[in-house]
């Protein structure tokens, strides 16, 4: 079983952006000092629910400040971005790193962001499928030129070539693809690509999106060896004590107030309703789901999420107290006291 961060660098209540991404990269440094294996890097826009507005750019820094831990992206907005820039990037960071950098990637919402970077409500709505491919074989292909809907343009010269990391195994950075729905889980499944699976579902909903995603992916050929393989990541949150009813209560004191004031600023790109769940009420159902309580309890539920869903890959935030020492502490717990019974 693979356990990393799930890093939101949120900001909390009463806090400014420079200590939220503070935290956020000690929690990435204190992840590698812990042993464990990952680090996954959220980005948003113009919110304080989130104030990394780049994760490739936060995965270079911290790729620079590791020698072990993987880094990935949780996820960069396709649809904010031109996949050939994303793809020189992530061949960028694959190759300076030895092979440490994951590239996760996704729709994101029908945000102003879609505005603002001009991507247009039809990049999200449409466009994505297309998107993905053409980023999949900028990380594959030595050449790629396009003749699509969206993007159009000569064939070019791949540099620099992702598979020619001097430390790496001669392939490309691992692409994953955030699924919220039976129709992107389709879109991940046709393409054999890993999915990431988000925080709110409980392991019932992820274990018949895994179902859905392999009964798709044989039916697109792809291998029954890889598709019993496939790397598929669990988003969650992670909360240690000694006693559970105090982790429990430590995120219900701090993660309403987060919610309430980093949901509320979405702003849809064209003015649909947006129906926000209820603060309290979503922390309280992030406690029931996810590894919240004493490290016996944590390891638990990790283990029978593997156990019902086939998932081994695990992204916990652990950040949800908002405050700094806690994190690290929590951080530190996770490694020495949860993964030793994991294993």
């Amino acid at each position: 079983m693979r356990v990393g961060v799930f890093v939101l660098a949120a900001q909390f209540p009463g806090q400014g952006q420079g200590e939220a991404l503070h935290r956020a990269v000690r929690t990435a440094e204190a992840a590698e000092e812990a042993g464990l294996d990952s680090a996954w890097l959220a980005e948003h826009h113009f919110v304080p629910y989130g104030v990394c507005p780049s994760a490739v750019t936060l995965a270079a820094l911290l790729l620079g400040r590791t020698r072990r831990l993987r880094v990935g992206t949780a996820v960069s907005v396709l649809p904010n971005t031109h996949p050939v820039a994303l793809g020189e990037q992530a061949a960028l960071l694959h190759v300076t790193s030895g092979g440490r950098f994951t590239l996760g990637v996704g729709r994101g919402g029908p945000w102003v962001d879609l505005e603002v970077f001009r991507g247009g409500l039809d990049a999200y709505e449409n466009g994505f499928p297309e998107d993905l491919d053409l980023l999949r074989r900028w990380l594959a292909e030595p050449r790629v030129g396009a003749a699509g809907e969206r993007h159009g343009f000569r064939e070019v010269a791949v540099v620099p070539r992702p598979e020619q990391a001097l430390d790496g195994d001669g392939t490309g950075p691992e692409l994953i693809v955030a699924c919220t729905s039976p129709a992107s889980v389709r879109t991940a499944a046709r393409r054999g690509l890993p999915m990431l699976l988000g925080m709110h579902c409980g392991d019932e909903e992820k274990a018949g999106m895994v179902a859905l995603w392999r009964e798709t992916a044989l039916a697109a050929g792809h291998a029954p060896e890889a598709v019993r393989e496939a790397g598929h990541v669990s988003a969650g949150v992670c909360q240690l004590a000694d006693r559970t009813a105090d982790a429990r209560e430590t995120l219900l004191k701090a993660m309403p107030g987060w919610l309430r004031q980093g949901l509320d600023a979405h702003v849809t790109v064209d003015g649909r309703h947006r129906a926000m769940r209820d603060p309290h009420a979503y922390t309280q159902l992030l406690c029931d789901l996810h590894p919240v309580g004493t490290p016996e309890l944590a390891a638990d539920r990790l283990a029978a999420t593997s156990e019902r869903t086939g998932i081994t890959r695990f992204a916990l935030l652990t950040e949800g107290s908002g405050d700094l020492a806690a994190t690290e502490e929590n951080v530190r717990r996770l490694g020495a006291e949860v993964l030793p019974r994991l294993t």
